[in-house]
């Protein structure tokens, strides 16, 4: 059985524990050589005699399930799969599968991290200090202020209870969840509407799809209140970051905090060189912890579901 690694984060440890599964079992592994998101052409080189995949935010388009005559299983390192072609997927009896909540809470820590980060513009001042500089930047305070989540899921939810211990009044949005499940979290069920309206602060935690991409557009941050924070670590595609980076430079918002773009790495993006942006590289889930939850959760699916079993986590 031969496996690849693509999720950059596990591929620089090949050796790690929560691997040995795969070679207990007698897997060959081999792992993404680009310390980034494997593209079609490279998947489709890489995928040669490859039965199971352990993938992160590589693009597993038609083409690739086309040419992947050995592929039994793709196990996602997380939660999303809008870069996986499901229907593609299954035209080929692929097994697809994902690790929810995983590494729900490494995602939630650094969303919060985000907004005190943006908040008192830290790299900012860290950096100024760094060249000599003392300068005196006004920040904002997030206690007593209101956050709105959209998505609550197992990273969202995590959110506001972090939100909610320090001092912030959080409000949020889930399509799937009704408005007494909503308050079991401990947070204020609001229509999406209300929570771009009203929130000093919106954190992002929803997928990527025809429905949500660039749901955060012009004229709904032109709609929320003076001075405002955003916060993406879900998909890049949900913001309009030219319109986004508009508000900045009309001092509409305060800041935006960011670890997911449309195009990754970001190297055309209007936001990551702006003065209020504080960017990460798509790191939410790289913590010691989360790689070892997710990777684990990851081998379990991939083992089950080439073993002819129901994986625990299944998509197709």
């Amino acid at each position: 059985m031969k496996v690849l690694i693509t999720p950059t984060s596990l591929s620089k440890q090949p050796d790690h524990p929560a691997l040995d599964p795969l070679r207990q079992a007698g897997a060959e592994i081999t792992v993404n050589p680009y310390g980034r998101p494997m593209a079609p052409d490279e998947l489709i080189e890489a995928l040669d005699g490859v039965e199971g995949v352990i993938a992160g935010l590589d693009s597993f388009t038609e083409e690739v399930f086309a040419a992947a005559d050995s592929l039994r299983v793709i196990a996602r390192y997380g939660v999303g799969y809008d870069r996986i072609d499901l229907e593609a997927a299954q035209r080929a009896e692929v097994r697809v599968t994902n690790a929810p909540g995983a590494n729900g809470h490494s995602v939630a820590e650094l969303a919060l991290g985000l907004m005190f980060a943006v908040a008192r513009q830290i790299p900012q001042t860290s950096s100024a200090v760094a060249a000599g500089q003392w300068p005196r930047f006004q920040g904002i305070e997030l206690a007593g202020r209101r956050l709105g989540v959209l998505g609550l899921g197992f990273i969202g939810r995590g959110l506001a209870r972090m939100a909610s211990g320090i001092g912030m009044d959080v409000c949020g949005f889930d399509p799937g969840l009704t408005e007494e499940q909503i308050r079991g979290f401990g947070v204020t069920p609001a229509g999406q509407d209300e929570i771009f309206s009203s929130c000093d602060v919106l954190s992002l935690h929803i997928p990527l799809n025809e429905h949500t991409r660039h749901l955060v557009s012009a004229q709904r941050i032109a709609g929320m209140p003076q001075g405002g924070i955003i916060i993406n670590t879900a998909r890049g595609g949900l913001i309009d970051e030219q319109a986004a980076a508009e508000a900045l430079d009309a001092g509409q918002l305060h800041g935006i905090g960011l670890d997911a773009y449309e195009t990754e790495p970001p190297t055309g993006s209007p936001l990551v060189r702006h003065p209020r942006v504080v960017a990460t590289p798509h790191s939410g889930a790289h913590s010691e912890e989360s790689v070892a939850r997710t990777a684990s959760a990851a081998v379990e699916n991939l083992l089950a579901a080439m073993r002819g079993e129901e994986p625990p986590s299944p998509i197709v």
